[in-house]
């Protein structure tokens, strides 16, 4: 049972299951050298239609712009993104990914999909369509 943190016990189960989701999924990349900050981030860059500013990685990630800077540093660090001199403004930088950076992102996406498989193995189709119909529900009312 969740420790009680909010007036909603069914709230609280909610949270606590995202978080253990959260960590469970963690660990999985973290042995495979990487996490699900540097994952979404691979992503968002792995999706984008074109190069991103970091303020529109930040924006989309909805995460502090210090926070995204953090991420980027590291990931060109490993040199898995690079950072190219926006061609109209000379403040900005584009960020792309590198073909290790693709090929990275590839590789924490099946760990990430092995181990989202794992947690939900015990829902039956029928439970899975249920929880997203009940879920999405909560998300209208909040939304």
């Amino acid at each position: 049972m969740a420790v009680q943190g909010s007036s909603d016990v069914l709230v609280d189960e909610l949270y606590e299951t995202t978080h253990g989701l959260r960590q469970f999924v963690e660990v999985r990349l973290r042995a495979g050298g990487a996490s699900v900050a540097r994952l979404r981030a691979l992503r968002m860059l792995a999706h984008a239609e074109r190069p991103l500013r970091m303020r529109d990685l930040s924006e989309r990630a909805g995460i502090a712009a210090r926070t995204a800077t953090t991420i980027v540093d590291s990931l060109e660090r490993d040199g898995l993104v690079e950072r190219v001199r926006h061609p109209e403004d000379r403040r900005a930088f584009l960020l792309s990914l590198t073909d290790e950076g693709r090929r990275c992102h590839r590789e924490a996406e099946e760990i990430d999909r092995d181990a989202l498989a794992e947690a939900t193995a015990g829902l039956t189709d029928a439970e899975r369509d249920q929880l997203r119909t009940l879920l999405g529900r909560i998300r209208k009312a909040t939304g």
